[in-house]
């Protein structure tokens, strides 16, 4: 056996020198970790990591590197391994509708150019489109103080990539990239989603950043998703795609990569469910303009623009059919108006194309609420639209007016499903209060469901008007009690309610309950003649038709708790324990009890 074949591989790095490339030929591979539509649970892209460092003596990437930066073979290894990444991603069948991320190291921005052209060269023979592929600029240092950033932005752009902020709020120099440069994504770095699902202020954090993103129109990452809570209360803030353990781990066996995942599409499937009337009300509004790509010949334009008189703006959409902004014909005209204009964006030393003239226009998922839109709007200055995506691809445009009518068919709904009766919200309301507090997980919540205990045989005995009059009855205590803004009170109908409150203690919410219960069955007793009120019970006829004794009519509440720090969007499950909780109140001595989440079976 030879020396070479025992070296440790601490040896092999001591000795390798100015010879990194040429052993990483031999051992560094690509490994693809899953970038995931957090509303489908499809694959959105792949981010491609270095792998295989330690056989040649680094404990990280980065060390790897840095080392390789040192000697000088920073832009030959890097360019080895995105003609690796690249021929890989080639061999994938769904390749063409997904996205490769690539991570740029900041020190080969000054040799941009040459690194760009040998990943065009590779794209090309491999029949890769450029806008399925993602360079993502690393915050381990400042990209914006280098003096050649700006031009390689704009060379990539022109080329028809997509460009990423990596590790957003941990690095350098991330407002001024978002603010000052055209990027497509935005990587929110895994400090900030770590048990998030505990923590509020990183949760308010989140939410900014998504919002301010979603109104310059940039789709947000979050990276190191480990947990399904993580998970949940991600998607609850507006993040359009995920990537992390707890969706798929990096892979170097292209066997080990699936199209979509399902365990993320099941809980995504509740989300789009219970959004359904924003989502109706929405796709009623759409325009489905027609769009440009970034890369056509600006003649498509004007012949646009000619063709269609009355639209100030048309979608620009990349190769894959994402948007990228709008181009308005304003910015157009003192090349259509003046003597040569045309001419002189045809001409190539000029070198003018559709990209050059996008605008920013904020862009949000199908699956966003009418009120979130309206928000986009507001904070958008002079935006002539909202864009709309399905599967991240392109769906449509929404206007201002559009908009309006939206939201106010949407309290038309909403008025509509309000009980004639107690004018108290209906089925639809109780199933969004629930789900919206189902998410919000800062505080503790109670699910009180309502029912009254031998109402058929009263009703049936003195009539639907004294039958309404109990309804009312209740309604009125109810509202008596729980006054305060953050209270919902639900009518789900007949003599059913449902009664919602967060931030309350058990002990103070079983008080006000019972106090509840002891006063309708004061009222309501009132109602029976007097010689009923003596025996304590009504002859009348079960729901098979026998005639028998039945009880006075009281109220049974079940109450099931969410305690702080528990995230849950599943409605179905929470529907389950409340329908337990409140066959056990029925069967109780006194109507009330209590449970918390989970712990019925």
């Amino acid at each position: 056996m030879s020396s070479a074949a025992v070296l440790e591989p601490g040896v092999i790095r001591r000795y390798a020198g100015d010879q990194l490339v040429t052993l990483g030929k031999l051992v560094l591979e690509n490994a693809f970790q899953p970038i995931v539509e957090v509303a489908t649970g499809s694959v959105f892209g792949y981010e491609s990591l270095l792998r295989g460092h330690e056989r040649i003596g680094f404990s990280s990437p980065p060390e790897l590197l840095d080392e390789a930066h040192q000697t000088g073979q920073l832009l030959a290894l890097e360019q080895m391994m995105s003609a690796r990444a690249l021929a890989k991603f080639a061999t994938l069948p769904e390749y063409s509708s997904t996205t490769l991320f690539l991570n740029l190291d900041v020190r080969l921005i000054r040799q941009g150019h040459e690194f760009l052209e040998k990943v065009l060269h590779h794209l090309r023979a491999a029949g890769i489109a450029p806008s399925s592929v993602c360079f993502e600029f690393s915050e381990r240092f400042d990209n914006t103080s280098v003096p050649e950033f700006a031009d390689l932005v704009a060379d990539m752009r022109k080329a028809g990539f997509k460009l990423a902020i990596d590790d957003f709020g941990v690095g350098h120099g991330e407002m001024k990239l978002l603010c000052d440069f055209p990027v497509d994504y935005l990587k929110i770095d895994r400090h900030f989603i770590c048990e998030i699902d505990k923590n509020p202020r990183k949760r308010h954090l989140v939410k900014n950043i998504v919002n301010i993103a979603h109104t310059l129109g940039i789709r947000v990452i979050a990276e190191g998703i480990e947990t399904e809570t993580e998970f949940l209360a991600c998607r609850e803030y507006g993040v359009d795609l995920v990537q992390g353990y707890f969706i798929a781990k990096p892979t170097t066996f292209l066997t080990e990569l699936k199209p979509a995942f399902p365990h993320l599409a099941d809980i995504g499937r509740t989300r789009r469910s219970s959004q359904s009337l924003d989502e109706i009300l929405i796709r009623k509004q759409i325009e489905k303009l027609p769009t440009v790509f970034e890369n056509d010949a600006i003649d498509s334009v004007f012949e646009l623009f000619r063709r269609n008189p009355r639209q100030a703006f048309f979608p620009v959409l990349n190769a894959n059919g994402e948007p990228r902004g709008v181009i308005s014909e304003y910015h157009l005209k003192e090349f259509i108006y003046q003597p040569f204009g045309r001419d002189l964006l045809k001409n190539k030393l000029y070198e003018r194309s559709i990209a050059h003239f996008v605008e920013p226009a904020p862009i949000i998922g199908l699956d966003a609420e009418a009120e979130e839109l309206m928000s986009l709007f507001a904070n958008m200055e002079n935006s002539a639209c909202v864009i709309l995506t399905e599967n991240m691809r392109y769906a449509g445009v929404v206007s201002a007016a559009a908009l309006i009518k939206v939201v106010n068919e949407k309290q038309l709904k909403i008025a509509q499903d309000q009980n004639p009766l107690t004018s108290l919200p209906g089925n639809r309301a109780v199933r969004d209060f629930m789900q919206e507090a189902g998410r919000d997980d800062e505080e503790s919540r109670f699910f009180c469901y309502c029912d009254f205990d031998n109402f058929k045989p009263f009703n049936d005995h003195y009539g639907f008007q004294k039958g309404d009059h109990a309804i009312s009855l209740f309604a009125a205590l109810m509202k008596r009690y729980f006054f305060s803004e953050d209270d919902f009170l639900g009518h789900i109908g007949g003599d059913d309610f449902f009664i919602g409150v967060r931030d309350w203690t058990r002990e103070e919410l079983n008080e006000i309950l019972e106090r509840l219960l002891s006063d309708f069955h004061g009222d309501v007793i009132e109602l029976y003649s007097e010689e009923e009120r003596a025996s304590g019970k009504i002859r009348g006829h079960d729901r098979s038709g026998r005639e028998r004794d039945f009880p006075l009519l009281r109220c049974s509440i079940g109450v099931v708790e969410l305690p702080k720090s528990l995230l849950l969007d599943d409605i179905g499950r929470i529907s389950v324990e409340i329908a337990s909780v409140k066959a056990t109140a029925k069967e109780s001595e006194d109507g009330l009890v209590f449970s918390f989440f989970g712990e019925t079976k």
